[in-house]
């Protein structure tokens, strides 16, 4: 992918493209990648880097969601695992199976847990088996894990998956199909033509110039934005959408090491704690709190922070404390709008279209970006009168050029390896040339994931970024000093804030 090319083909369309997509995170790209699959003439912008928002922040898990099933809502949780077992099939390179063991503490607890999951499994159209497992069963596989009163517990399956990884496989999946996407490309109106929405006029962020992009349909897939979105067409349009943060903190895998995730079905305040292994560190995080202030960088509280290392301690043999957290992020969820907590709220979509004909994907999550995905763009197809194939994504292979999986050369420096400055300056260069990546933290925190897993370690690595990515992308001197400050200010951000 060069963006070069990608903000040439956006200045200079023959005619309207038939789909544009606003909003380059999960909803959005799938919406790119099925549009284009049928043979529509797709473009999609993003305001900033690929996933730079939630779809870089979740909790890593392709799953059906456990929890919904005590609120009875099956039909949502055999639908998640069915696309579960797509995004397993169509990205194995980045989506996988891990076992979780609930663990239980008191008597009641395997046999009320162990029911559930074993429905879990039944929903599941593959997936290894739920099974119950003993006190000796439990410690063996998890030797970190508290003794004192352990009963024993329940081992079940569900996925994992890198984020802002598999978000940059779908944007190379859309343009290997046909697309155009780019990012740093900001909407600013959105432009009408006979009372009908038909295109958007935009700002490329980098130089400030100015593009129109016209196109048959508008999808409005933005996530958290959905409003601010639907409002440029209608000033006086209701809340769709409402916000829960998810909070997380990344510590050394020692303290819980093993191939098996911890779930925790039940805290305190009656949310869910996940303590799962991924890339070497070990990945602590809760969501489901409400959030007001919805930016385009959430943060963990200093609340949050201890929230999820007191519940860690009651679990682990060894207690983690403030200073072993190596980075912490939050991510918002976009909920429909409801009555009621964030936690109440369904996890179901909606898909919407205004008097203008513009489409809107809100709600949903992560697992279920593809069935959102072919709603959507089904809904535009009718809405601009557009003759395309029927979806053709639940058996489409996702582009699998998302290099650096299991051998990221700044990850494993961040972590504290020994790795050449040379395989760093090939890193970056590659990133900027066939990844997009435009600033340093897109390199360190997208197209490598060294800031989520090790924030001081990410910190030492941004002027040498700094300088590779300004000489590649021919900017000056003092365009990676900056860039070196910036990411400095983000770096700090992750560390846990001061009590």
């Amino acid at each position: 992918m060069n963006r070069d090319q990608m903000i040439d083909r956006l200045r200079s369309p023959h005619h309207p493209w038939d789909v544009l997509v606003i909003g380059g995170g999960a909803t959005g790209l799938g919406c790119a990648v099925d549009a284009a699959a049928r043979g529509l003439r797709t473009a999609l912008v993003e305001r900033g880097d690929f996933a730079h928002g939630t779809s870089s922040r979740s909790t890593k898990l392709a799953h059906g969601g456990v929890r919904y099933l005590r609120a009875g809502q099956f039909a949502l949780v055999a639908q998640s695992l069915r696309e579960r077992e797509r995004l397993t099939s169509n990205a194995p390179a980045l989506v996988h199976d891990t076992p979780f063991i609930v663990p239980a503490y008191r008597d009641w607890e395997r046999a009320w847990y162990g029911a559930g999951l074993v429905m879990y499994g039944v929903l599941a159209p593959a997936g290894g088996a739920t099974r119950l497992l003993s006190r000796n069963d439990v410690s063996t596989r998890l030797p970190a894990l508290r003794r004192a009163g352990l009963r024993g517990g329940v081992l079940y399956h569900d996925g994992q998956f890198d984020d802002a990884r598999l978000a940059l496989s779908l944007a190379h999946t859309a343009v290997r199909l046909g697309a155009t996407a780019a990012n740093y490309v900001r909407v600013v109106e959105l432009t009408r033509s006979g009372g009908r929405v038909s295109g958007a006029a935009a700002v490329d962020v980098e130089t400030g110039a100015m593009m129109d992009i016209p196109a048959r349909v508008v999808i409005n897939a933005t996530g958290t934005g959905v409003d601010v979105v639907r409002r440029m067409e209608d000033q006086g349009a209701g809340e769709m959408m409402r916000a829960s943060r998810g909070a997380h903190i990344v510590l050394e895998r020692s303290f819980c090491p093993g191939n098996e995730a911890v779930m925790i079905p039940r805290t305190d305040d009656g949310r869910v704690l996940f303590a799962i292994p991924w890339r070497g560190r070990l990945l602590v995080g809760t969501t489901d709190t409400a959030a007001t202030d919805i930016g385009d960088t959430p943060l963990p509280t200093r609340d949050d922070v201890d929230f999820l290392l007191e519940h860690a301690a009651r679990y682990l043999e060894t207690a983690p404390a403030v200073g072993d957290v190596r980075s912490t992020f939050a991510g918002l969820r976009p909920l429909l709008s409801g009555a009621g907590s964030t936690a109440s709220l369904r996890r179901d979509h909606r898909v919407t279209v205004s008097p203008g004909g513009m489409v809107t994907i809100a709600g949903g999550k992560w697992t279920t970006f593809r069935l959102m995905a072919e709603h959507a763009v089904d809904r535009a197809c009718a809405s601009a009168g557009l003759t395309a194939p029927r979806c053709r994504t639940a058996r489409l292979a996702l582009d699998g050029s998302a290099w650096g999986i299991a051998n990221d050369p700044l990850e494993r420096r961040a972590m504290g390896e020994d790795v050449s400055l040379e395989a760093i300056d090939a890193f970056t260069r590659d990133a900027a040339w066939a990844d997009m990546a435009r600033t340093v933290e897109d390199v360190l925190a997208r197209r490598s994931r060294a800031l989520f897993l090790d924030a001081r370690g990410a910190n030492a690595l941004c002027s040498r970024v700094a300088a590779t990515l300004a000489r590649e992308l021919r900017r000056d001197e003092a365009w990676a000093e900056t860039q070196t400050k910036d990411f400095e200010a983000t770096a700090a951000r992750f560390l846990p804030p001061a009590g």
